[in-house]
């Protein structure tokens, strides 16, 4: 526990960026769709033989152009920072390493980043302004810059859950930057690469239908037949590739990350949907509807085709996106950097050592008994509840998300001490071994845990009491 814990009632921290990074996905993979959506239809515009259609198009176009820098140039970037704070505040030990072994990645990353910001603003104030091949120029200069972006966050983000048999192998020697290209490269990169691909193409087209709903199809009905059917079109690959590539994903996921889509992750009995499953099955129908809706409503009937379906189309978006992004976060458990540090930010390989000298050793983020020399709290509740923030805060919350006061209903003593003996153990047998990170530290600190713990659950039981009060004093 090396850092001061962010402490977020009932939502909990991971939630935090849960949230901020879903909105940032629906968006950033747009800004990398929409790179080649504006483009390719500025190239279908310029080789139209009809002036009419071609000027309407144009027109369309520039709106369209406005609505994409708008929403990528700042509601992309603030919730892009937005996620930095929220992983640094909710996760440091994995976000220094991250920063620590692709500091020359990022680096590279944010130099596209401004390629980005920069030619999405001279692509739309540009219009009409410049000669229209260089203009068009302009447009594939923003979507070569967006698909570097994600060619890189990509290898980042897979790195997370497959770090790979060479990395691992000089991880913690402070030579883990020589390995490179082998943590860029990993495993799940190239599935991962194809299928982020597909789902950029398909929200490019989802939003381009936001803007094309909007057009009056009685006075345009061919500028919104044509507009509507074309942007449906974007959604076409994705829907038939993403089988296959989730196929080829998850044979590149490893057995004991693949097994968790069978498991009960909540200690259901066996043979019952783990909540991988239950979120795979709802990008499923959701994907499912998206196509009908879109095919039904939007290319079948396009001049009546309105916002409100537009919307709809996209909210489904959001939850198909939301629950991909929380089934690959999921899939990692129980690490946030696979076989190499726990979801809580403890390094696998300092979990004997914290067994032998106590977790709260080295913590300089714990209250202090007053005068004392020593690091360790004032009192076993205050012990059990920093050893409560760090080791179980990052994924669970008291009264709230995956509350333990919910888990723990009806617990005795006893009872909440061979749960956390159960984890400390950490044997092979135990249903949660496979999504929870074991419970480190010495039997005093498995008894302040349990003290706490029982605590919570128990307020009226003899002798915790006394020990909130001496807390809160």
């Amino acid at each position: 526990m090396n850092y001061p814990f962010w402490n977020i009632p009932y939502l909990g921290s991971g939630w935090v960026i849960g949230l901020i990074a879903i909105f940032h996905v629906m968006i950033s993979q747009f800004a990398v769709g929409g790179g080649f959506y504006l483009p390719l239809a500025e190239r279908k515009a310029l080789h139209m033989t009809d002036p009419k259609m071609r000027f309407v198009w144009f027109e369309q176009l520039v709106k369209h152009s406005k609505f994409f820098l708008i929403l990528t140039g700042v509601f992309g970037t603030v919730s892009g920072v937005g996620i930095w704070f929220a992983i640094g505040l909710t996760h440091p030990e994995a976000t220094s390493t991250l920063i620590h072994n692709f500091v020359f990645g990022w680096a590279i990353e944010w130099v596209f980043f401004m390629v980005e910001l920069s030619t999405a603003a001279v692509y739309y104030y540009t219009w009409n302004k410049i000669d229209e091949k260089l203009h068009l120029v302009v447009g594939w200069v923003y979507a070569g810059a967006s698909i570097c972006t994600l060619i890189i966050i990509n290898g980042i983000l897979t790195f997370m859950l497959t770090p790979g048999d060479t990395w691992l192998a000089v991880a913690g020697t402070g030579n883990e930057a020589s390995k490179f290209w082998f943590a860029f490269f990993n495993p799940t990169y190239w599935p991962s690469l194809l299928l982020r691909t597909c789902v950029c193409t398909s929200l490019a087209g989802i939003w381009a239908l936001i803007t094309a709903s909007r057009i009056d199809g009685d006075k345009h009905p061919a500028l919104k037949t044509s507009l509507v059917q074309w942007s449906v079109k974007w959604l076409v690959p994705s829907f038939v590739a993403i089988p296959f590539i989730m196929i080829w994903y998850l044979w590149m996921v490893p057995e004991s990350q693949r097994a968790l889509l069978s498991l009960g992750i909540d200690t259901i009995g066996a043979g019952t949907f783990s909540i991988i499953t239950r979120i795979a099955l709802i990008i499923i129908v959701t994907s499912a509807t998206i196509v009908g809706v879109a095919y039904f409503l939007a290319y079948r009937s396009p001049r009546d085709f309105n916002l409100s379906h537009a919307v709809a189309v996209l909210l489904l978006a959001l939850i198909a996106t939301g629950s991909g992004e929380y089934a690959r976060e999921m899939l990692r458990k129980p690490y946030v950097i696979g076989r190499w540090m726990y979801s809580n930010g403890v390094r696998v390989n300092n979990v004997a050592n914290l067994n032998e000298q106590g977790y709260l050793t080295k913590s300089e983020w714990v209250w202090h008994e007053s005068g004392s020399a020593g690091l360790l709290p004032a009192s076993s509740y205050s012990r059990g509840e920093a050893i409560f923030r760090g080791e179980c805060g990052s994924c669970h919350t008291l009264q709230g998300y995956r509350a333990l006061n919910n888990l723990f209903a009806g617990r005795d003593h006893a009872n909440i001490a061979n749960f956390i003996n159960m984890l400390h153990e950490n044997q092979t047998y135990s249903p949660y071994r496979r999504f929870m990170p074991p419970m480190v530290g010495t039997r005093q600190d498995v008894e302040d845990l349990t003290n706490f713990l029982n605590a919570q659950v128990n307020p009226q039981a003899p002798g915790t009491q006394k020990a909130v009060l001496t807390a809160q004093k």
